[in-house]
C-alpha cells in the first residue's frame, strides 16, 4: 500500500471539510424548502389538512438522521470497521430513507420553489413520458431497479474503496443510497394519492428484499475476504461477516414488516368495503328464508 504523504492528508482534510459544510448546506436548504411549502400549505388550508403533523415529524426525523450518519458517534464507528461502515449505510437506506419518504414531500418542496420553476414542473408532471412513468407497474420497477443497482454497485469492492479513498466519492455514495431508498419507500408511505396499489407495493418490497438478501448472504458466507485487507477490521472475515449480517438481517426484517403491513391494511380495507361477503358462503340465508316465508 503506498505511504500516505502529509500534504496528501492535509489536502484530504481540506476536502473533507468543505464537502461536510456543503452538506450541511444542502441539507439546509432542503429542510428550510419542506418547511415553507408546510407552512404555506397550512396557512392556505389550516394545520394538519394537506401535510399532517406526523409527517412533519416523519420528514424532521429523516433529516436529523441523515445527519448523524455523517458524522459522531456513527461517522467514527464506520472508519473503523466495514461492519461500523455498513450500520451507517443501512441507518441511511433503512432509517432516513423511509422517513424522508413517510414525509411526502413532492408538494411542500414544489410550492417552495419560485413561481416559473413550478410552472417548469407541472409542465414536467403533466408530459406524456412522466404520466408513463407514473403508472404503477413502471414505478415499481423503477424504484425497485434503483434500489438493488444502489445497493449492490456501491458494495462492490472498486467502488466502495474508491468511496472511503475519496471524500468526494463517499457523499455521492450516501446521496445515492438516501436517494434509492426515498425513491423505493414514496410510493409505499408518501401522500396517499401517490401510494401503489396495495398488491403491486407488497410486489414492490418483496421484490426489492431478494436481491438485498442475496448479496447480505454472500458477505456473510464468503469464506475469505472479498475486499482489500485496508477495508476492514482487524479480523477480516468476521468483519465482513458481520457486516452480511447487519445489512441481512435488519433489511429482511424492516421489508418484511412493513410488506405484512400493507397486505394486512389491504385486507382490512376489503372487509371494510365488503362487509356481507365475510364469512362463511351460507351464512344468514336459512334465516332470510325463513323470512320470506313469513311474508
Amino acid at each position: 500500500m503506498p505511504a500516505v504523504t502529509p500534504a496528501a492528508a492535509a489536502d484530504g482534510s481540506v476536502e473533507a471539510g468543505l464537502l461536510t459544510i456543503l452538506l450541511a448546506v444542502a441539507v439546509a436548504l432542503l429542510a428550510a424548502g419542506y418547511g415553507r411549502g408546510v407552512h404555506e400549505l397550512w396557512a392556505r388550508r389550516g394545520a394538519g389538512e394537506v401535510v399532517p403533523v406526523w409527517r412533519v415529524a416523519a420528514f424532521g426525523g429523516g433529516v436529523v438522521v441523515m445527519l448523524a450518519a455523517d458524522s459522531g458517534p456513527l461517522a467514527t464507528l464506520a472508519r473503523g470497521s466495514f461492519a461500523g461502515h455498513m450500520t451507517q449505510h443501512m441507518t441511511l437506506m433503512l432509517v432516513a430513507g423511509p422517513l424522508l419518504a413517510a414525509g411526502a414531500a413532492g408538494l411542500p418542496l414544489s410550492l417552495a420553489c419560485p413561481a416559473s420553476l413550478r410552472r417548469r414542473l407541472a409542465r414536467v408532471r403533466s408530459a406524456p413520458a412522466t404520466r408513463r412513468l407514473r403508472r404503477p407497474a413502471t414505478t415499481a420497477l423503477l424504484a425497485g431497479a434503483v434500489q438493488t443497482l444502489v445497493l449492490w454497485v456501491w458494495h462492490l469492492p472498486a467502488p466502495y474503496v474508491a468511496a472511503l479513498d475519496r471524500p468526494v466519492v463517499h457523499v455521492v455514495e450516501h446521496v445515492c443510497f438516501v436517494a434509492g431508498s426515498w425513491l423505493l419507500w414514496a410510493p409505499v408511505l408518501g401522500a396517499a394519492r401517490h401510494r401503489l396499489p396495495p398488491p403491486v407495493a407488497v410486489l414492490l418490497l418483496a421484490g426489492t428484499m431478494l436481491p438485498a438478501s442475496a448479496l447480505g448472504a454472500a458477505l456473510t458466507f464468503a469464506p475469505q475476504p472479498i475486499y482489500p485487507l485496508r477495508a476492514l477490521g482487524s479480523d477480516p472475515v468476521a468483519d465482513q461477516q458481520l457486516a452480511g449480517l447487519l445489512m441481512w438481517a435488519p433489511m429482511d426484517v424492516a421489508v418484511l414488516v412493513a410488506t405484512l403491513t400493507v397486505f394486512l391494511r389491504w385486507l382490512l380495507r376489503l372487509q371494510r368495503q365488503q362487509p356481507g361477503e365475510v364469512g362463511p358462503p351460507e351464512a344468514g340465508r336459512p334465516a332470510a328464508r325463513a323470512e320470506g316465508v313469513l311474508r
